[in-house]
């Protein structure tokens, strides 16, 4: 069992770790290079032990044998008793291996040293030290207390008994620990490329309004954020760099391409809540609400429903009658009918050319997330102001909401949540976590509603394999080329959470 544990590096990761540790009882020698700068450190942990204290959530007790743990030393040579010594310095590759190799003529032999570090290498900040066995990744997210999971980083070097000391570590601190090989992002920051940089996409192509997009993803996907609203909370200069270096760092891999938009939007400081405004206007922190128009007052003289998907056809035919709408039921729709379809991966317009309908008077519904809590209609470039405007109307005539979005291969929630499913499915297929941690690493890091493969599972492995295929045959762009693992458990039949097929 880890007694001892030192810490360097002192700022709001550092100060974390040394609160969590205290709180599992166990020993914490504080080091900062910059003078007081760890004394101050300890000063804000006991504060904040203390206020635990004061709301009851830590007792009287715990707060005086937390206190007495914590130990600031003046020098690295004070080190010297520590089991594990976790550095959370600047993230500068040299600056670290420098920091290794003093700590590896200080700490005793079998001392595990342990980098923090969210997007460097765990194997090339090892490579410094005389032994590479003993160094692994213990990555934290900010603020440590409140944030409940920690990836352990196995480096190729790393010997097995490492990642097991810091992954027993990790849980008696009370966090889930999920344990990833040495990749870029390694699991959370890899994971989360599909939701963000899809979206990016979405607006690029005028699919919508940013709004509109995170509306779709909070309404119809259960997101807690919006996209947009997520990037302006993290900042352009936090989450643009780290698009840019994973996409770098796997040699320009399509799924991970980042958006000119949001390089422009950086450049000239839109950077979200921190400047003020990005994606959003802000005042005192909180976002300005944009209005949001009324829903059309027009419905349709009659509504044909096609049954290209007998169930969602039949779910939509449904939906109209209650809302009051004349169905037309014809094998092919009359004159005057406005034409409905639920595409899976299709724009509006694929499916209006498949079924031989006017695209004039065509409108998309999204059935994948179900039409009780979100809905989301979908035009073609040449369905008319009435038609549409008779769509919106008709749709939101019992006050759920409506979203309307120019032509998408995918719709909106459909494309960004495969490119999710579709990304997680390849950290599996690549062996960088087992699926179980992937998700569990997702959810509590991303708050995501439930892990990617889970979601998969949910709407069903074989439609999101349709949808991307879907978009990769009309994009023509390897972006959306199905991960290995999603094909074959797909037609197969079983859970993307199913690890092995033999």
């Amino acid at each position: 069992m880890t007694d001892i544990i030192g810490i360097v590096g002192t700022g709001a990761m550092g100060r974390g770790i040394a609160q969590i540790a205290a709180q599992a009882g166990i020993r914490v020698l504080l080091f900062d290079a910059m003078a007081g700068a760890a004394q101050t450190a300890r000063d804000n942990v006991v504060a904040t032990l203390a206020k635990l204290a004061e709301k009851g959530k830590l007792s009287a007790q715990a707060l005086t044998d937390a206190t007495a743990k914590l130990e600031v030393v003046g020098e690295l040579a004070a080190l010297a008793p520590a089991q594990v010594v976790i550095e959370a310095i600047v993230e500068n590759l040299e600056v670290k291996r420098k920091l290794f190799k003093e700590l590896e003529a200080i700490v005793a032999a079998d001392c595990l040293l342990a980098s923090n570090t969210s997007s460097l290498s765990v194997t090339a900040i090892a490579a410094g030290c005389a032994h590479p066995e003993r160094v692994g990744g213990f990555h934290f997210f900010n603020p440590v207390p409140l944030m409940k999971i920690v990836e352990v980083i196995d480096g190729v070097a790393s010997a097995p008994w490492v990642g097991e000391t810091l992954l027993a570590l990790g849980r008696r601190m009370g966090h889930t620990a999920v344990r990833t090989q040495d990749t870029p992002g390694f699991i959370v920051n890899h994971a989360g490329r599909g939701y963000t940089t899809e979206a990016l996409r979405c607006q690029a192509e005028c699919i919508a309004p940013v709004q509109v997009i995170d509306a779709i993803m909070k309404g119809a996907a259960g997101f807690r954020l919006g996209p947009f609203e997520l990037l302006d909370l993290t900042g352009l200069d936090v989450s643009h760099p780290v698009m840019e270096s994973i996409y770098h760092q796997y040699y320009e891999e399509p799924r991970y391409r980042p958006s000119p938009l949001a390089a422009q939007r950086l450049v000239g400081g839109l950077l979200g809540r921190k400047s003020g405004r990005g994606y959003y206007q802000y005042v005192d922190n909180k976002a300005v609400a944009i209005p949001v128009a009324a829903a059309p007052t027009a419905r349709p003289a009659s509504i044909w429903v096609s049954r290209a998907n007998k169930l969602w056809g039949d779910a939509v035919a449904a939906l109209v009658n209650a809302l009051g709408g004349r169905l037309d039921e014809g094998k092919q729709p009359g004159p005057d009918s406005l034409c409905l379809t639920t595409p899976l991966g299709e724009d509006a317009s694929s499916a209006c050319l498949a079924q031989g309908l006017d695209p004039t008077r065509s409108v998309a519904i999204d059935c994948l997330f179900g039409l009780a809590k979100q809905r989301t209609l979908m035009t073609t470039p040449l369905t008319t102001v009435a038609m549409r405007d008779a769509a919106h109307g008709l749709f939101a005539g019992d006050g759920v909401p409506v979203a309307m979005i120019a032509d998408s291969a995918g719709f909106v929630a459909q494309r960004i949540i495969s490119m999710v499913v579709n990304v997680a499915c390849d950290i599996a297929q690549q062996g960088i976590a087992t699926p179980g941690d992937i998700d569990r690493a997702v959810t509590l890091g991303l708050n995501y509603p439930q892990g990617p493969l889970a979601f998969g599972d949910s709407l069903g492995a074989d439609k999101v394999l349709a949808i991307l295929k879907a978009m990769q045959d009309f994009y023509g762009d390897p972006r959306y080329r199905p991960s290995p693992w999603l094909t074959r458990r797909a037609r197969l039949g079983v859970s993307l959470l199913t690890e092995a097929l033999g």
